[in-house]
């Protein structure tokens, strides 16, 4: 049987998680501002963090939600295809996952912000 703590965070990621962390994308970095110190109503985020055997742009325990941020490369139908398997996975666990192109983040950021909201659940 897994618990949380065997698929959070897991140890042998740790230093990709970082890596990543610290080399964040553009589109990664101007929404984290907006998400960081529990400013979108209250809700704590996780950058880069883990479950399972994947390593999710933006994490909310609270809500056991997921941001997930596409650029071009996930037009890809391999790409496609890797995201669909993951997103079945996570949901499988009972996480929500959603996702935005990165030029939504840049060019919309009120409906982002507003659409990761509507999945609060209060």
């Amino acid at each position: 049987m897994t618990n949380k703590k065997q698929i959070h965070n897991r140890k042998y990621i740790e230093t990709y998680r970082k890596n990543l962390r610290n080399n964040c994308t553009s589109a990664e970095a101007f929404l984290w501002k907006y998400l960081k110190k529990s400013q979108l109503r209250g809700r704590k985020f996780r950058r880069q963090h883990s479950i399972g055997n994947y390593i999710t742009d933006f994490y909310c325990p609270k809500e056991k939600l997921i941001i997930e941020l596409d650029g071009a490369i996930h037009n890809l139908p391999e790409i496609i295809e890797k995201d669909e398997i993951r997103t079945q996975y996570l949901e499988g666990l009972g996480f929500k996952v959603i996702r935005f192109e990165n030029k939504m983040v840049f060019d919309h950021l009120g409906q982002v912000l507003k659409e990761i909201e509507s999945h609060f659940k209060t």
